[in-house]
């Protein structure tokens, strides 16, 4: 009888670790009517009530031109509260700028950045800067993990179009 409890207690822990939730983010970058057209850099993170960073999902920016690293101090509030702190590339965050169009990133709870995010209330954030361009920078408020199924959006106005924040328990 002690070893039927102690396999259900165990499959019932390993079911209730199991669910982990699912995390989903959608960046549209627009298309600009202007004359020199340049890919905006974008940081992706998500921040905690006080605005300190919690983890870094994606920073896109000219990973091809020697020079590209010098240009991300354009991204003002991720520079200063992640950016200079790391060695470029970053593995798993690092890429690309992005052309015009809907580009998705999903994150799975069980593994980082979200496996260790603490229980709590957090803020997406979204900034993207462009040369000769400006600066935009969006947030979405969300809870950690997801008790239910949620969808949060937010409209741009220049540099980003509508970011989607897509939460799954």
């Amino acid at each position: 009888m002690r070893i039927l409890f102690r396999s259900l207690w165990l499959a019932a822990l390993l079911a209730g670790t199991a669910q982990a939730a699912n995390f989903t983010v959608s960046v549209e970058i627009p298309e600009l009517n202007v004359a020199a057209y340049h890919r905006p850099y974008v940081a992706i993170w998500l921040e905690r009530p006080d605005r300190s960073v919690a983890a870094d999902l994606a920073v896109w920016y000219d990973t091809e031109e020697g020079e590209g690293t010098k240009w991300l101090k354009d991204l003002r509030q991720w520079w200063r509260r992640s950016g200079r702190d790391h060695s470029y590339p970053i593995d798993g965050v690092s890429g690309a700028t992005k052309p015009v169009g809907t580009h998705t990133l999903t994150f799975d709870g069980k593994t980082a950045p979200l496996a260790g995010l603490a229980p709590g209330e957090y803020g997406l954030v979204v900034e993207a800067a462009r040369e000769l361009g400006g600066r935009e920078q969006l947030r979405l408020p969300f809870s950690w993990p997801p008790a239910q199924a949620e969808q949060k959006s937010a409209q741009g106005k220049h540099e980003l179009g509508r970011v989607d924040l897509d939460l799954e328990p």
